[in-house]
């Protein structure tokens, strides 16, 4: 097995992985007027793919957030392909590049543990990685999802 991580420029092709990887996760991104915004938001930010044995498997975009700050914008990897160390890449080339462009920080939101087992394995992975619980916001998507947001030293 062969993981390759690269980033991607063209916004057609950023689209195309976008919907191939997103809709493939519909326990997470089910709702699909949320996952078009998020679809089209990404042609237009730095955009990595993830690659196992040449096929299209993950893709993570970010997304400044201020002068310090770099933000996990959509993150998505084919339920085939978890648990094999691409999700760790995607997020490793990601803060590589936040790093170069001069941020200090990283943050992703997600919908707080104890809510749904898809979302516990999500904040597992993320604090795996070293990220650390800033704030949740109960409401700021709507009652049933309490946004949880992370945030790492990356510096």
């Amino acid at each position: 097995m062969k993981i390759k991580i690269k980033e991607i420029t063209d916004k057609n092709e950023k689209e195309t992985i976008a919907r191939e990887i997103l809709y493939d996760l519909p326990e997470w991104f089910g709702l699909p007027e949320s996952t078009e915004e998020y679809i089209r938001d990404s042609k237009d930010k730095d955009f990595f793919a993830g690659y196992v044995d040449e096929k299209v498997a993950g893709f993570i975009v970010l997304n400044p957030t201020s002068s310090d700050t770099a933000e996990i914008f959509v993150m998505g990897v084919k339920k085939e392909f978890h648990r094999l160390g691409l999700g760790t890449n995607l997020v490793k080339s990601y803060e590589k590049l936040a790093i170069e462009r001069g941020y200090s920080y990283s943050q992703v939101k997600t919908v707080k543990s104890g809510r749904y087992v898809e979302y516990d394995i999500t904040n597992n992975f993320y604090k795996s990685l070293g990220y650390v619980e800033l704030e949740c916001f109960p409401d700021m998507w709507d009652e049933w999802n309490p946004c949880q947001i992370y945030i790492k030293f990356i510096k």
